[in-house]
């Protein structure tokens, strides 16, 4: 922290990225150290792969967020006038698609604040903690850690709040700590409003993203009880079907585990040129492993994500033989 904190007293140009398809805790992360690197008077831009869903727009600053795979050209210069570049919310560079090329040639010093397992070699400093729930809870530590909890409001309250909401399931996930709860009501007391924010994340569907929702609880999950697992399959043409937008499938992957016994799910959506697969599990099984072995991915031991190159209908049959091969463990 104190080389860290010599860096960011010389840095004029500061850049913050984060994860492809970003989440609650991704953009929550990053525009909480957006707003109180401001404070501190730098310039700073955060540049995002691409969009995230709509449900996100209401934190103050979405609208200076840099969108690479669109903005480009307006991105590459300020990446490459950077002195420091914040990497959030992942831990390797093929995480941010087309934008690991202009980072990783930058010659700025790079910090990671991330909660992922097996950090690559790409930054300076890593600030990794794979027990914390959320980066933004590790932005609210890392800002704490630099004594600037005097420069936090409600503002940034929000952002953080967001972040930590989102990365524990509204704060139900094994990974929430005591210290989490304490940061929360340190947020809360800042004027945070967190009843407010849930309403603007999880209670602003589109009928569309609802009837999606019904549809793939009705049609496309699939159970096997004796297994304790479960998944979902959606193809493009069904996505199409419900007018689907970026963040419409959020949290859907988490539904079976709902369903007494089941420990292991799974999400396979078809895109333009993979499978996009979300795996969620509880109790004593993991799923890292799993994602990381079988559908070149890898995350969290209850939440992690992956892809395959197949058809769908050639992955929901590769899905079916991996539980197969995990049964041993799933039904103990």
């Amino acid at each position: 922290m104190n080389e860290i904190k010599t860096i960011l007293s010389e840095a004029k140009n500061i850049v913050i990225t984060t994860h492809k398809s970003p989440d609650g805790d991704a953009i929550g992360s990053s525009l909480a150290l957006f707003h109180f690197l401001k404070k501190l008077n730098k310039q700073v831009t955060v540049i995002v792969p691409d969009s995230f869903p709509k449900f996100l727009n209401w934190m103050e600053g979405t609208g200076e967020i840099l969108h690479y795979d669109k903005q480009k050209e307006q991105a590459i210069p300020i990446i490459e006038k950077a002195d420091l570049i914040f990497s959030l919310d992942y831990n390797g560079l093929s995480r941010i698609g087309d934008l690991a090329d202009p980072i990783a040639a930058s010659n700025a010093i790079k910090v990671v604040i991330d909660h992922h397992q097996h950090p690559q070699d790409f930054a300076q400093h890593y600030i990794v903690d794979t027990e914390s729930c959320s980066t933004a809870q590790l932005v609210y530590e890392f800002i704490e850690n630099l004594g600037g909890l005097q420069q936090m409001n409600s503002v940034i309250g929000a952002c953080i709040y967001c972040g930590i909401m989102t990365d524990t399931g509204s704060f139900r996930f094994p990974s929430t700590t005591s210290k989490t709860h304490q940061i929360i009501a340190n947020l809360i007391d800042l004027g945070v409003n967190g009843s407010q924010i849930h309403e603007q994340v999880y209670d602003t569907y589109s009928m569309n993203r609802l009837q999606l929702l019904g549809y793939a609880l009705t049609e496309k999950m699939k159970v096997f009880p004796k297994l304790n697992a479960a998944y979902i399959s959606l193809s493009q043409a069904e996505l199409e079907r419900f007018n689907f937008h970026k963040g419409d499938t959020e949290g859907l992957v988490n539904y079976p585990l709902s369903i007494d016994g089941i420990k292991f799910s799974a999400l396979m959506t078809e895109k333009e040129s993979d499978i996009s697969i979300s795996f969620r599990s509880k109790g004593n099984f993991y799923v890292n492993k799993l994602a990381s072995e079988y559908f070149d991915g890898g995350g969290h031991i209850y939440a992690a994500g992956g892809r395959s190159l197949l058809t769908l209908e050639e992955t929901i049959k590769k899905m079916e033989q991996v539980i197969q091969h995990y049964k041993s463990e799933l039904i103990a």
